[in-house]
C-alpha cells in the first residue's frame, strides 16, 4: 500500500536523483577535499560544534556526505543517512578517492534504521531539515541522540521563505510576499520534491515536544567575500548579507 508520506520521499529522491546528475556529483570533489567545516551555500565557517573528536554522530539527509567526510577527518565517527542512491554513490566514489571510510545508510530520515541512543552528535545542513517531515525527522533524532547529545540543523530562513515568489526560479524579493500562516509542505512549480518550512514558533513548538532544549538559533549573515551559488540561486549573496538567509539551530537533548 502507497501512502503519501512515501511519494513524497519517491518525489524528493526522484528530484536528488536529477540534481546529483546535474549538479552535485561534478561538486562533490571540491567539497570532500576540504577539510575545513562550513555551513550553508555561502560558507559560513563553523563556530558551534566545538570539539568533535571521538563523538558518534549521524548526519541526516546526508547526500553525497561530504559534511560527513569533514567531521571524519576532524575525527569524529560520522554515519551519513540518505534516502537517493544517486546520492551515496557518489559518496561512495569519494570514500574511494579520498581514503575515507565511514558508514553511508540508505533510508529517510523520518525512519532510520539505526538503534536507540546510538549518538553523541546529529547534523542537517539542508537535508533532513528541509526535505523532510519535520514532525517525524526529529522524533529520529531525539531517538537517535543520547541522553544530552545535541542536535544542529540548518535550512532556508523563515524570512528569507516569506520573501520568495511562487514563480520558478525568481531570485529572492525584498518584500514579504508568502503567508506566515500556511502549510509547512511547500511545492515548487517544475520541481518534483517537497520542501518544509517552518515558523520559528512552530520548531520552537516541535523541538520542545521532542524533547530538546534550544540553546540558540543563529542567524546566518553571508561572509562579505561570499559569491551567489552557482546552482542555487534563489537567494544572491548580496541579499544574504542584509538579512538572514539561513537559520541554524543548536539544540540540546533533555
Amino acid at each position: 500500500m502507497s501512502f503519501p508520506e512515501d511519494d513524497r520521499i519517491a518525489a524528493n529522491v526522484a528530484q536528488w536523483t536529477k540534481t546529483n546528475r546535474e549538479f552535485t556529483d561534478r561538486d562533490a570533489e571540491r567539497k570532500w577535499q576540504d577539510p575545513q567545516i562550513y555551513w550553508g551555500e555561502f560558507g559560513t565557517r563553523d563556530a558551534w560544534l566545538g570539539d568533535v573528536t571521538g563523538l558518534d554522530v549521524v548526519e541526516l539527509g546526508a547526500g553525497t556526505a561530504y559534511f560527513s567526510a569533514k567531521l571524519a577527518r576532524a575525527g569524529a565517527r560520522p554515519v551519513a543517512v540518505d534516502p537517493t542512491p544517486a546520492q551515496l554513490q557518489t559518496a561512495r566514489r569519494m570514500q574511494q578517492a579520498t581514503g575515507l571510510d565511514f558508514p553511508l545508510v540508505e533510508a529517510p530520515a523520518e525512519s532510520v534504521p539505526l538503534p536507540d541512543a546510538s549518538f553523541d552528535l546529529a547534523i542537517s545542513e539542508y537535508g533532513a531539515s528541509l526535505w523532510a517531515d519535520p514532525e517525524r525527522w526529529l522524533a529520529e533524532a531525539a531517538r537517535l541522540l543520547r541522553p544530552g547529545g545535541r542536535l544542529l540543523f540548518l535550512t532556508m530562513s523563515t524570512l528569507a521563505h516569506l520573501c520568495t515568489p511562487d514563480e520558478d526560479d525568481q531570485p529572492i524579493v525584498n518584500r514579504l510576499v508568502r503567508p506566515l500562516f500556511a502549510p509547512w509542505e511547500t511545492r515548487w512549480e517544475g520541481y518534483a520534491g517537497a520542501e518544509f518550512h517552518l515558523s520559528h514558533g512552530d520548531w520552537i513548538r516541535l523541538l520542545r515536544a521532542n524533547g530538546f532544549a534550544i540553546d540558540a538559533l543563529h542567524e546566518l549573515q553571508a561572509p562579505p567575500e561570499a559569491k551567489t551559488h552557482e546552482y542555487y540561486l534563489v537567494i544572491p549573496a548580496e541579499w544574504a548579507r542584509r538579512w538572514p538567509g539561513e537559520d541554524l539551530w543548536e539544540c540540546t537533548k533533555r
